[in-house]
């Protein structure tokens, strides 16, 4: 029973979706057919139409009144090519836009301005593409010229250096090593207290100081070598338009019970006038002196100036005009020499001092101011042995006393002047408070100080008292 039952419902449900097969198939009915004479129809205007261009697409054209209507898409005659730039319609869709009207241009139209200017020769472009890499190119060279300025920058620095250094320790080791000059003259050499102390002190670049001690006659020595910046690029620079040189100056410091009355100096005629002119001591005590008769005497391009002839002739030895300051012996030793001064009168902290400046030579020739520096010791004995005689000493004296009492005058003059200011500055501002007053007040010190004028001005009178 059960089986008979179920072989029952499988056959209505097979003919239940036959039967829904059949409905699905005739509602559809000639759907195919229509699909394939629109593939033919589709195949036939692929051969019959022109191939469409790339920059527009153009809507079906009209079907014309001489087709007949049996076809179901009329053939559609081969469109004359136009100029994509002259359709107003580019780049439209023709689905999007139906119905509007399309204007379809059967003769080449004339070339507009944009395609005027599409077909103008490039050069121009070239030129301005070419304008940003010319800038580009000039803003590498400023760059690179920056980085060799550096580079030039920080090589002139490390040679520069290097040879100020050599040129200094060429000359400590000529003049103030073991067995020289120095090391003979002077029983402490260096700046420190120690014996391994080193010789010289380096202030700048450029500048280095020796010192030595431990003499008769003086207190001791400084010497002040100032060479040239060799480590700034920009002076070497200048060096070569503006020549300069290295230059040593030696100061010694005399003892007071030392040195007499002396005022002396000797340099190259031009820089003879300058120091005479410039230097305090010079200008007011000493002058030019012309060369003696029947006396050997310094070289024609020196000139001296001194206090007294008496002076000069006793500070210029023959034993200096034969060593260095002689015709002969300036022209082979002397070359380097630039001034001396000796001058117990000198501006500043030590009264009596000596200076002796000289030009150095290089590294390799330090032999050419032997004779130079042995000078320094040679004058620190002449002068702390040297007594003026009775005239030279009256005259000396009699100078030294006017210089007294012009620079006693100057101080006082210098109080005046200063009192005055303090004066004029204090009434000044006592103007500038009257100034801030009000009229009232103004007004009430006119009245009082007008009474106190009057009251000054009236006659005393002494009243007594009658008895």
């Amino acid at each position: 029973m059960t089986r008979s039952f179920s072989f029952l419902c499988l056959t209505l449900i097979l003919c239940l979706s036959f039967h829904h097969h059949l409905l699905s198939a005739s509602q559809f009915e000639g759907f195919d057919p229509e699909d394939d004479d629109v593939s033919d129809d589709s195949s036939d205007l692929h051969h019959s139409l022109p191939p469409p261009t790339i920059t527009q697409s153009l809507p079906d054209p009209l079907p014309s009144p001489d087709d007949s209507p049996s076809d179901p898409i009329p053939e559609s005659d081969p469109e004359p090519h136009s100029d994509p730039s002259s359709s107003p319609f580019d780049f439209w869709d023709e689905d999007e836009f139906e119905g509007l009207p399309v204007e379809i241009s059967t003769i080449d139209s004339p070339p507009t301005a944009e395609n005027a200017t599409e077909t103008v020769d490039p050069t121009p472009q070239d030129s301005t593409t070419t304008a940003p890499i010319e800038k580009k190119k000039k803003t590498y060279a400023i760059e690179i010229a920056c980085v060799c300025f550096l580079i030039a920058l920080g090589t002139n620095y490390l040679l520069g250096k290097r040879e100020n250094d050599r040129l200094a320790l060429a000359w400590a080791a000529k003049f103030a090593s073991k067995d020289t000059i120095f090391h003979k003259n002077f029983s402490i050499l260096g700046v420190g207290d120690g014996v391994e102390s080193p010789l010289l002190l380096k202030e700048a670049l450029n500048v280095f100081k020796f010192y030595a001690s431990g003499r008769r006659y003086c207190h001791g020595l400084l010497a002040t070598m100032e060479l040239k910046s060799r480590h700034d690029l920009i002076s070497r620079v200048i060096n070569l338009v503006v020549p300069c040189k290295d230059e040593i100056t030696f100061e010694v410091y005399m003892n007071e019970e030392a040195m007499d009355h002396v005022v002396f100096a000797m340099a190259k005629k031009k820089a003879a006038k300058a120091m005479q002119k410039e230097v305090k001591d010079l200008q007011r005590f000493a002058g030019i002196v012309s060369p003696p008769v029947g006396r050997k005497w310094v070289s024609e391009e020196l000139s001296v100036i001194s206090e007294s002839k008496e002076v000069a002739g006793d500070m210029i030895t023959d034993t200096v005009l034969d060593q260095v300051f002689g015709d002969k012996a300036m022209e082979k030793y002397g070359k380097n020499f630039m001034s001396m001064h000796i001058s117990d009168q000198h501006p500043g902290k030590h009264r009596k001092m000596m200076l002796f400046k000289f030009s150095l030579p290089d590294a390799k020739h330090m032999d050419d101011i032997v004779r130079l520096v042995a000078l320094i010791p040679y004058y620190i004995d002449l002068v702390g042995r040297y007594r003026l005689g009775s005239q030279a000493r009256n005259k000396t004296e009699t100078g030294r006393q006017k210089a007294a009492e012009e620079a006693y005058k100057e101080l006082q003059n210098a109080r005046q002047e200063s009192l005055q200011k303090k004066k004029a500055e204090r009434k000044k501002l006592m103007e500038e408070a009257e100034a801030k007053l009000s009229a009232e007040v103004i007004r009430k010190k006119e009245v009082k100080e007008r009474a106190r004028q009057v009251k000054k001005a009236m006659p005393k009178i002494k009243m007594s008292r009658g008895h």
